[in-house]
């Protein structure tokens, strides 16, 4: 757990990745949550298949940048935009903006929406974050007050005014 946090203070340095703990992603959680959840579970599974630490690295990096998309899905936006579709390359963009990625952080964040991108995965930190993504999602579509000690994180970083009153955040346990 501790990879992930510290991967995520070092994010809040340098990029916008505090805008995704006010987008919601699935149900009542957040953006940010969702992406700490599929980097944690990624990394977990990475462990258990003895995934060597640079290759770790990659996957949380590429997992916490996955949804980096940076607007309200949930709300209309100009042109035509089927979310599914189009937010992994919104994500490269701004991830790529705010960050200097490998090959396979790229094509975690360009495929995490295989089969909807079309061209599969090409690396196996890849193939892990679409499938942890799919099982957060059906998770937190169908759950409320999701991942209590990601909450918990989140709540101690980003202190009580940023996310005070963010239905995303409240814990309900």
């Amino acid at each position: 757990m501790n990879r992930v946090f510290e991967s995520v203070k070092q994010a809040r340095v340098k990029s916008r990745i505090d805008m995704t703990l006010h987008y919601i992603q699935h149900g009542d959680t957040s953006c940010l949550l969702h992406m700490i959840a599929v980097a944690y579970y990624s990394a977990k599974i990475a462990d258990m298949l003895g995934l060597d630490k640079r290759k770790r690295k990659s996957l949380i990096i590429g997992a916490l940048l996955h949804d980096y998309f940076l607007y309200d899905w949930h709300k209309e936006r100009k042109g035509k935009h089927i979310h599914g579709f189009t937010h992994p390359a919104e994500a490269l963009k701004n991830a790529s903006e705010d960050f200097e990625l490998n090959a396979v952080e790229a094509d975690i964040i360009r495929k995490h929406m295989f089969p909807l991108t079309v061209i599969p995965p090409r690396y196996i930190e890849s193939w892990i974050v679409c499938f942890v993504d799919k099982a957060c999602s059906l998770y937190e579509t169908f759950a409320t007050g999701t991942y209590p000690e990601f909450r918990k994180f989140i709540r101690e970083e980003y202190k009580e005014d940023i996310y005070k009153g963010d239905a995303a955040l409240q814990d309900k346990h």
